[in-house]
């Protein structure tokens, strides 16, 4: 089968051209909360921030299916289903945390600080509240915590498409670092943020999918295939 090569600039433009998503009062407020914490314009700590809270709600799903599973260990179907999410979830983990790392490595690169808010016990407190949040979702309604996630998400990949339009420079930056490269391969810096980009919206099309709502996906040519439910 034949590698299906990605146009990432295409994909960038389609995020930036695509209407957000119909946020939520709570998606609001939430994203609203983190434009207070680290102002509106878009910087690497500001990724950092949302890369750190990304991983968060897969976490409160897995161990939320470990519960289900440990007691409803005879009911094949619940199994099956709950498995399905915890891979899911393990995979869109190791995925956000790659984009911490990567974006660590532009920070290294580029001689720049952390922010304040990414100094103790700011983060601490916004992650762990986040935590509370996620994982009381995860038990009263696990749909509404797949929607939430794919706004999330959907935010996410729109911070993303135009912080790479805000910073042409990167066009001409090389990829230099062995671990950015462990992600993947990119001529430039401009590239490496607009796949970060699309493993959002990779994420929002699979949070959708979970949620029950398939005609969200936004699709696209070399896309991941859909996860079967």
């Amino acid at each position: 089968m034949t590698e299906v090569t990605i146009d990432l600039k295409k994909e960038q433009q389609a995020s930036l051209n695509r209407p957000r998503q119909k946020y939520s009062v709570m998606a609001k407020c939430f994203f609203g909360f983190m434009d207070v914490v680290t102002g509106k314009t878009t910087t690497l700590s500001k990724t950092k921030l949302i890369e750190i809270l990304a991983s968060i709600p897969y976490r409160a799903w897995e161990i939320r299916q470990y519960g289900r599973t440990t007691f409803g260990y005879k009911n094949k179907a619940l199994v099956r289903n709950a498995l399905k999410i915890m891979e899911w979830g393990r995979e869109a983990q190791d995925n956000e945390y790659w984009h911490l790392r990567v974006i660590n490595e532009k920070m290294k690169e580029d001689g720049l600080k952390d922010s304040w808010y990414l100094f103790p016990p700011v983060p601490f407190l916004i992650v762990v509240s986040y935590i509370i949040l996620t994982r009381l979702m995860a038990v009263i309604n696990i749909r509404a915590a797949f929607h939430f996630n794919a706004l999330f998400e959907d935010y996410a990949e729109h911070v993303y498409a135009q912080f790479v339009a805000d910073h042409p420079e990167w066009e001409d930056q090389s990829v230099k670092s062995e671990l950015v490269k462990g992600y993947g391969n990119f001529n430039s810096w401009a590239d490496v943020f607009r796949r970060v980009g699309l493993d959002e919206r990779d994420h929002m099309n699979n949070s959708f999918i979970f949620c029950g709502q398939p005609e969200n996906v936004v699709k696209y040519e070399g896309m991941p295939p859909e996860p079967s439910l």
